[in-house]
């Protein structure tokens, strides 16, 4: 028996659409915003690249800003979003998440960009049916499982892979 855990990397920029992703968005630009003001009191650096190039400590950015986004989080009732089952439904449940900032500016929000990445529960992998994972989240008592076709989309993967 195979099992896996996947990682969905959810990415959110100025182009996000849904009203979730627009406050995860706003909210992380403006924590962004003034947790920076503590790296960079002079005022030198206007973009997060800047700042992790330049000033010691600034990598601790990622978890400062991450604050401002874990109401959100829990918003998701432990389910992973957009990755979808065969039948159209959300159901893989993540237990850990990982927040970080890909890019941003303090002058420009339109370039605030950050990543959340979703680790996925302990999954077993039964086989592959055409382009779907054929999975499963448990075994019930009477050795049946309850399966679930996923097919990878864009940035989902197996994370890890215990055989």
């Amino acid at each position: 028996m195979k099992v896996i855990t996947l990682c969905y990397r959810k990415v959110i920029d100025s182009s996000s659409e849904t009203l979730w992703e627009k406050m995860v968005f706003e909210d992380s630009y403006a924590e962004f915003r003034m947790q920076s003001q503590y790296f960079d009191q002079e005022k030198k650096y206007q973009h997060f690249g800047e700042l992790i190039q330049n000033v010691p400590g600034a990598e601790r950015l990622h978890f400062l800003v991450s604050a401002s986004v874990t109401g959100y989080i829990t918003q998701l009732n432990s389910l992973i979003p957009d990755v979808l089952d065969n039948q159209g439904r959300r159901f893989l449940k993540f237990h850990n998440y990982r927040f970080e900032i890909i890019n941003s500016s303090m002058k420009d929000i339109s370039k605030h960009q950050v990543a959340i990445n979703f680790f996925s529960n302990k999954l077993v992998w039964h086989d592959t049916v055409a382009d779907q994972l054929l999975i499963s989240e448990e075994i019930q008592q009477d050795e049946s499982f309850q399966t679930h076709l996923l097919k990878l989309i864009p940035f989902l993967s197996i994370d890890t892979l215990k055989v």
